[in-house]
């Protein structure tokens, strides 16, 4: 039953993706052939990523290219005239342009392509997943104490949430309100990014050796994100959550563990539910904290999410802030009069502000093909600009050099006092910087199998969780996919994923020797 239900649905995508790059292709200006290349490409990329060999970075780094390349371009060159949500730069719309930026795109995605095919004749794949030994010490304390450690777990995630929204330590788009001692804000946005799904991971790993169908611990990781992501203020609960669920399903296909037909259907609608009240929640509060800004709305705050973990200030950039200041001209933000939304209440706002956000999230959230078209139309690539890019520094204030360089953003227009918002090109136009092809070619190559060598880590050290390997190269592939602020400090992020793992395997090694000074 499920596999025919599975089945059709497959089918309705393939037709529908069918129609939509016919479409496209019709209405391409550029050539034909560099359309079905990069067409090619790009739904290659998202199909490995779910092919019997795939790493969990494969299936993520496929799933945001798809999103913020292929769908997105696609979308909009089909039904919208070429017109894009998000600034493009130098990008003048003629057919040689739209060419350039997607032969840069295609460049970088044939190396990561060519990459996960080395990886999966040479490497590292999950084929023995099954038979690999395990945290047997943390499996072993879990079920000695578990109604304890999940009591203490819903406690600490309910603690940080409450006390983030309280005392704002970190929100996405916004400076922190309070600077907390010893570095305890980095703990919170480790915490709330992915230090306590990280936790989930873990228990929801022990969960499936005790029941084949633990709805209460499955349940309960969902809360977390969802009440992590409010805190954020971020309308991305889908991402830890779905990673999780991936993970899930991977883990008991492999471990051979049967899923019932009751769980494969209520933990999904639990899921579909919180991500909307999510959504709902985060944006009722935006209008009330964004909707104050110039030349907008409440849909102003486009991609808050794209805010670092670090805020950060743009450095060298050629241009000032000041010189840069332009009204915000994007479509979406004046989609809804500022005097219509003046005269409602703010439960209303927030309604008006969610359906016209949701093409946003559905289509245009999702950083691709603008950060492509900017930077391939910048008429100043090369060497210089690259080395700049890698000096750009953290800052609590200010916007990016991407915002500063090669578009005209609207965040520019915000109140930098109290918000911080950035826009990035991402890792295939970053490293386009020096105009280089071969140069893009060979570093998209290198960074898909240093994505490899983290994921086996990762595997390695977590005792072959695999929800824990889903969640984690997905913090990898994401920030993969958002790459070009700051990208120097970089390795605070890979540092906080190895932090993650190494506590995990320190925590199992520990508690054998723990056990013996209590016996």
């Amino acid at each position: 039953m499920i596999f025919r239900i599975s089945f059709a649905f497959l089918c309705i995508f393939c037709v529908l993706l069918f129609a939509l790059a016919l479409f496209a292709a019709i209405n391409y200006p550029g050539q034909k052939i560099v359309y079905a290349v990069f067409t090619v490409a790009l739904n290659a990329l998202l199909i490995l990523g779910f092919t019997k060999d795939k790493i969990f970075f494969d299936t993520f780094i496929g799933i945001f290219f798809w999103l913020g390349y292929w769908l997105k371009l696609s979308v909009r060159v089909a039904f919208m005239g070429g017109e894009f949500q998000e600034p493009v730069g130098n990008f003048n719309g003629t057919g040689a342009a739209f060419d350039h930026a997607l032969i840069v795109t295609t460049c970088g995605v044939a190396a990561l392509l060519i990459a996960g095919l080395v990886r999966r004749r040479y490497f590292f794949s999950y084929a023995d997943a099954a038979v690999r030994a395990r945290h047997e010490s943390t499996f072993a304390f879990y079920k000695r104490y578990r109604k304890p450690v999940l009591v203490l777990f819903f406690a600490l995630f309910a603690a940080v949430g409450i006390t983030n929204v309280i005392f704002g330590i970190y929100q996405r788009g916004s400076i922190p309100r309070t600077f907390l001692p010893f570095g305890l804000n980095g703990v919170y946005t480790w915490l709330l990014l992915f230090g306590m799904a990280s936790v989930s991971a873990v228990i929801l790993d022990c969960e499936f050796r005790i029941k084949n169908n633990p709805y209460l611990v499955s349940v309960m990781s969902l809360l977390e994100c969802f009440v992590s992501n409010v805190s954020m203020l971020s309308r991305g609960m889908v991402l830890n959550g779905g990673s999780l669920m991936i993970g899930l399903a991977d883990n008991a296909k492999k471990r051979f563990v049967r899923l019932s037909l009751s769980y494969k259907l209520v933990i999904p609608v639990i899921f579909a539910v919180l991500f909307i009240a999510s959504v709902f929640v985060v944006n009722h509060v935006r209008v009330a904290l964004f909707f104050t800004y110039p030349y907008g709305n409440a849909s102003v705050d486009v991609h808050p999410e794209k805010a670092t973990v670090s805020p950060g200030e743009a450095a060298g950039s050629d241009r000032t802030a000041a010189d840069a200041r332009v009204p915000n001209t994007s479509p979406h933000a004046n989609s809804v009069p500022r005097r219509d939304l003046n005269s409602v209440k703010l439960t209303k706002k927030s309604f008006i502000y969610t359906v016209n956000t949701i093409w946003v999230l559905l289509i245009d959230r999702w950083v691709g093909i603008e950060g492509a078209m900017a930077v391939s139309s910048y008429p100043h690539l090369g060497w210089d600009l690259w080395k700049r890019a890698w000096k750009e520094k953290f800052s609590n204030y200010g916007t990016s050099m991407f915002d500063l360089t090669f578009i005209r953003s609207p965040y520019l227009e915000s109140d930098m006092l109290k918000h911080h918002f950035v826009s990035v090109p991402g890792i295939l136009a970053f490293f386009y910087y020096p105009g280089s092809f071969s140069f893009l070619f060979i570093s998209m190559f290198l960074l898909g199998l240093l994505a490899a060598g983290i994921e086996f880590i990762i595997y390695k050290l977590s005792g072959a969780n695999l929800i824990l390997c889903s969640l984690l190269s997905q913090v990898v592939a994401y920030r993969y996919a958002h790459f070009g602020y700051a990208p120097a400090h970089s390795y605070l992020l890979f540092g906080s994923v190895f932090l993650s793992v190494i506590i995990i395997y320190t925590v199992n090694r520990s508690l054998p020797y723990l056990n013996r000074k209590q016996g």
